[in-house]
């Protein structure tokens, strides 16, 4: 029920919108470090390359569950000293920091060989579950204290700062190895290069959610409600009992016209995370053995093209942030239609440097996704209670096409002969039909 009472949100300080992500930078860290190094890791320790969608997708699994339900507990939890999404923040980032000390340390038990891949599939899991409780928070709070007017930098902002995170975690094995870091090891162990980032991962992950948890102070539950024009008497039970069935029944048709979008684009960059370390390796390397030092010099540059599209989504965030909300659907079907030109030309370009531009054009369409989607539906959700677990059930539209991704793959990647480039090329079909598919959006401005 909409209260008739409502009051604007205010303009926020720059540095009170920078402080609301200040953390998320941290939390992408722990996000990049898994998805350019999880394929690296699991050959590494053993795994068939036809069984890999097997591995990625437990990630979207456990983000399928974890985010509707940290919506859904942050709407009825409030702390006067920590506000009503910072504790969860809190809690994912310690959990989330402990697992990534183990993950890559997964070969170095003493394990057989499937004993230690089941190790790092239950560590994927748990980093994925308390990344998932750490990320929530920084996509709600942003819906929750930042008015339409300055949502659009703010969600840039947050974009910015992800992708600063992700340009760090993509270059350090490839820095750690230029240093004269191991980046090959014993058979089933993994590289020393990788395991350090992960530890470095992991301590910048823990500081700067504390910097967030501790500079950021929420609006109490009645001001929340009187800012986003939900009536002061919608505690009662029957507005607590209301399911999140009975949610997504009333989400409004912009929730699920970008949902749609977002299937074809998360499809596509699960194939890129699951077998991008592989396509490069193969084309430019011409390795295929994990122990190889040329598949590990395939991947760590990987990482550096991974590192590249998190650059051009830092800088085009910066371009997003300067887009006039009016043209928000112009600027996210550029950006896609741009990504989908990046991931097709992956295919065709065998050469080290020359696959530096198809990133560049990657790395724009990462940056459409991290900003329009959520400003599009929480500008949408506007009037609306139970914000966080309709965000929560929202982010259901990113983890529910990296299952399908995973699950397709076990029959699309035998069909194309087993080659790590044409899953690349089918990504860039698939993001193609995303930006086609994005002038479906009915956008509330």
């Amino acid at each position: 029920m909409e209260n008739k009472n409502k009051t604007t949100l205010p303009d926020l300080p720059l540095s009170t919108i920078w402080m609301l992500s200040f953390g998320f930078l941290g939390v992408q860290m722990a996000f990049s470090l898994q998805s350019s190094q999880m394929g690296r890791i699991f050959q590494t320790l053993g795994a068939d390359p036809t069984k890999l969608g097997f591995f990625f997708i437990l990630p979207p699994l456990a983000g399928m569950v974890v985010q509707p339900m940290v919506g859904y507990l942050s709407d009825r939890t409030w702390s006067k000293r920590f506000g009503r999404r910072m504790p969860y923040l809190l809690v994912g980032a310690l959990v989330s920091a402990i697992v990534m000390f183990l993950l890559p340390n997964s070969g170095s038990f003493g394990f057989k060989t499937s004993t230690a891949l089941w190790f790092g599939a239950i560590a994927i899991l748990f980093m994925d579950l308390s990344s998932n409780v750490a990320m929530q928070p920084f996509k709600m709070v942003v819906g929750d204290m930042v008015n339409e007017k300055q949502k659009t930098y703010a969600y840039s902002i947050q974009s910015f700062l992800s992708n600063t995170g992700s340009v760090l975690a993509t270059i350090f094995p490839y820095l750690l190895t230029a240093i004269g870091v191991a980046n090959t090891a014993a058979a089933g162990q993994v590289p020393d290069s990788v395991r350090i980032s992960f530890y470095v991962g992991a301590v910048i992950l823990v500081i700067f959610s504390l910097i967030s948890v501790f500079s950021v102070h929420e609006y109490d539950n009645d001001t929340y409600k009187k800012y986003h024009g939900v009536a002061l008497n919608e505690d009662n039970a029957n507005e607590k009992s209301k399911s999140m069935l009975q949610l997504l029944k009333k989400a409004p048709k912009t929730f699920w016209s970008v949902t749609l979008t977002q299937f074809f684009c998360w499809m596509a960059f699960q194939y890129l995370w699951t077998y991008g370390a592989g396509s490069v390796a193969a084309t430019v390397y011409h390795a295929a053995d994990p122990t190889s030092s040329g598949y590990q010099a395939g991947a760590n540059w990987f990482g550096i093209l991974s590192a590249v599209y998190a650059v051009a989504a830092v800088i085009w965030s910066l371009v997003l942030s300067k887009i006039p909300a009016g043209k928000n659907k112009l600027g996210y079907t550029l950006s896609l239609f741009l990504g989908a030109i990046g991931f097709i030309s992956v295919f065709f370009i065998h050469s080290q440097f020359g696959l530096l531009f198809s990133f560049i054009l990657i790395g724009i369409s990462w940056a459409g996704m991290m900003a329009y989607p959520f400003i599009m539906v929480t500008n949408a959700l506007e009037g609306y209670s139970h914000m966080g677990t309709y965000l929560g059930l929202f982010n259901g539209s990113i983890c529910f096409p990296q299952i399908v991704a995973s699950v397709a793959s076990f029959a699309i990647f035998p069909a194309v002969g087993s080659k790590f480039p044409a899953m690349i090329l089918i990504s860039g079909i698939l993001m193609l039909i995303g930006s086609l598919s994005v002038s479906l959006i009915k956008e509330k401005i």
